[in-house]
């Protein structure tokens, strides 16, 4: 009776039947079902359909197949079934294999140069040019394998490695003197730049407009910065400036970062805020350093003394006035224990006293190879005052320093190493692969 039928009469009588039409009419649409929307199947039905798409090869990915974990696992497996087809890349990270020594330094010009360990030598692999003035520093963040670099141009690039070559983002500091130092924080979401113009840059990257911006920390310095440090919590940050003064800033931003943790250096920390100052030193301050807690902070000055402030002792300063030249780096290898290095071109242990509050010296830690010389003629002897202005023999040879290092340490990493200031073959000395610049 829900066919539709088609009157037929007899050709004897006037009695009329119905019989089905052989051509059907489309269905009366549903009266509950709107306009449009397909009749939903059963779940049976949706596996049936969903194996027939696997087998034919329709899926690219996970996100294509049906949910459920059964039905996500089948897809799974059949991804990899075949043997005819490579299989499919589901996964965009990138698979990190075991690091290659690298290295990068400035020839004391405007271009950076990165160098690979192949066997027993170093090979230059890339070149970093874009610079137009003298680089300043160069820091390479090991997590994210950045590099960021600084120099008299008053710019700052960060370089990031794609498909093997580096490529460059420029860092406007808005600063009128040339930059002196930067450092990447410990978890290299922002660096911070020092700079001859009285001021401290604090970059970071703003996703929305795709650029690096910077916010300034200006008082109460009063010349260049030198050196800087950041604080194990990535938001404290030390200075070292020439106005014989060693601060700690508050370098929080909240658009990277939340709201930090109270310190022993101090509980409330908006951007800018100066949490410590001290003026212990008669000379500028060439280096700084946090120890691994953060609760104290070093520094070493050009009047060849060494400071450390312990927050726990209520900011006490303890002071240490040392035999050498001035101190140029120092580094802390363990709470109590660091190692300094400058003009004198060896490193020297300090210790710290945290039951008296003191810095003892140790020693130098390149201690010198005891060697029997030979003693010179008169005619060596003259010549050397000719050619050298020296009559010494080690002179002659070409070694006057009894130390590894030939010219003034400039920077001292407690994982890395230490690097010269001299352009010599010796670049670094590193006390466990990885990175230094």
């Amino acid at each position: 009776e829900n066919f539709p039928r088609k009157e037929r009469s007899h050709p004897g009588g006037s009695a009329t039947t119905f019989e089905p039409a052989r051509t059907q009419d489309p269905p009366r649409p549903h009266p509950r079902r709107p306009p449009g929307r397909a009749p939903k199947r059963g779940a049976c039905a949706d596996r049936r359909a969903a194996a027939l798409r696997r087998r034919r090869g329709h899926f690219r990915d996970l996100s294509a197949a049906p949910s459920g974990p059964r039905s996500s696992a089948r897809a799974r497996r059949s991804l990899f079934a075949s043997t005819d087809q490579s299989p499919r890349i589901l996964r965009s990270e990138p698979v990190r294999t075991a690091p290659i020594p690298e290295i990068a330094l400035s020839p004391n010009n405007h271009e950076v140069h990165i160098y690979k360990k192949n066997g027993s030598q170093w090979v230059k692999a890339h070149e970093l040019k874009e610079h137009n003035g003298h680089i300043t520093g160069i820091d390479w963040a090991p997590k994210s394998d950045r590099i960021v670099t600084c120099g008299a141009d008053r710019n700052a690039y960060v370089w990031s490695q794609k498909d093997g070559v580096w490529k460059p983002t420029l860092v406007i500091l808005r600063i009128n003197r040339a930059a002196t130092f930067v450092k990447w924080s410990p978890l290299e979401n922002k660096f911070a730049v020092g700079s001859g113009a009285r001021l401290i840059s604090v970059c970071y990257f703003e996703s929305e407009n795709d650029w690096w911006v910077c916010k300034h920390i200006k008082k109460p310095i009063r010349s260049t910065v030198l050196s800087l440090d950041w604080h194990p919590n990535n938001v404290l940050l030390a200075a070292g400036s020439c106005d014989f003064k060693c601060r700690i800033f508050s370098a929080y931003i909240k658009e990277v970062e939340e709201r930090p943790a109270p310190t022993p250096w101090g509980s409330k920390m908006p951007f800018g805020e100066l949490m410590f100052e001290s003026s212990s030193s008669c000379g500028w301050v060439h280096g700084v350093c946090f120890s691994a807690s953060g609760s104290r902070v070093a520094w070493v000055s050009h009047d060849s003394t060494m400071c450390l402030a312990d927050a726990d002792k209520k900011m006490a300063v303890a002071t240490l006035a040392s035999e050498t030249l001035p101190l140029l780096a120092l580094t802390f290898i363990t709470e109590n224990s660091l190692v300094a290095a400058g003009h004198d071109c060896f490193p020297v242990l300090f210790t710290y006293d945290s039951t008296t509050g003191t810095l003892s010296s140790g020693g130098r830690l390149d201690v010198p190879k005891q060697s029997s010389q030979r003693g010179l003629t008169a005619r060596e002897r003259f010549q050397n005052l000719d050619k050298k202005a020296s009559s010494e023999g080690s002179m002659a040879s070409g070694s006057g320093l009894d130390s590894l290092h030939k010219n003034s340490v400039r920077q001292d990493e407690e994982k890395l190493s230490t690097t010269l200031q001299s352009c010599q073959p010796q670049v670094s000395t590193l006390q466990q692969p990885g990175k230094t610049s």
